[in-house]
């Protein structure tokens, strides 16, 4: 297998996480979204959308999504779990994990696409360009504190995001949270269950990659 990684990026830091949560040693090639590499041709080759990401399976198949990669590594190496094991957590894994990317991942990513003057131009991943909207941050930024405030709710009734035990969705929601710093906003001083979670995954060795 080879992976297509960014050293910087929060999307495939998620899948750098859930691979080394898997104990998985995989062929890795950094594309560096700053010098534009993700565009280059010889990445298109790969992934004609420009985006990263990217498992390619023994059997040259491209898996260009977080969930695509996550649930082939699930399916491929079931141990340790980390997308649920009963019907009940495989639902709350999916749930959580769309909450995290949904209302935490493109809230954040609004606001910096919108804002950074290296942006402009390309508000949006991908081959086509998109010119940055400022009222997009605005909202965003809303919905970053709404984030929060769900993150926090649900981490005083469990330890973990889908319930008893960590699992990809807790992969995403931290990614976001800690990338949250790149638009000046940390997790509010009084969400102590929120912290003690982010503390708790941060002190795990697939964090630190």
């Amino acid at each position: 297998m080879i992976f297509y990684d960014c050293s910087t990026a929060p999307n495939p830091r998620r899948a750098r996480m859930f691979i080394a949560e898997k104990g998985l040693g995989i062929e890795t090639r950094d594309i560096s979204i700053a010098k534009g590499e993700q565009l280059s041709q010889d990445f298109l080759a790969v992934n004609p959308r420009g985006t990263i990401p990217v498992l390619v399976t023994d059997d040259g198949i491209v898996l260009a999504e977080n969930l695509g990669i996550a649930a082939y590594l699930e399916a491929a190496f079931p141990e340790p779990p980390l997308m649920g094991v009963t019907p009940e957590e495989k639902g709350q894994v999916m749930m959580w994990n769309a909450i995290a990317e949904q209302q935490g991942g493109m809230p954040i990513a609004e606001v910096l696409r919108n804002t950074n003057p290296h942006m402009k131009g390309r508000a949006i991943p991908g081959p086509l360009d998109f010119e940055q909207i400022p009222e997009l941050a605005e909202r965003g930024r809303a919905r970053v504190g709404f984030f929060f405030d769900q993150l926090e709710e649900r981490l005083r009734d469990s330890p973990w995001l889908a319930g008893e035990r960590f699992s990809l969705a807790d992969i995403t929601g931290f990614v976001f949270v800690d990338f949250a710093r790149v638009i000046r906003t940390r997790i509010p001083e009084g969400n102590t269950a929120t912290q003690g979670w982010f503390d708790r995954i941060k002190a795990r060795p697939s964090a630190a990659l």
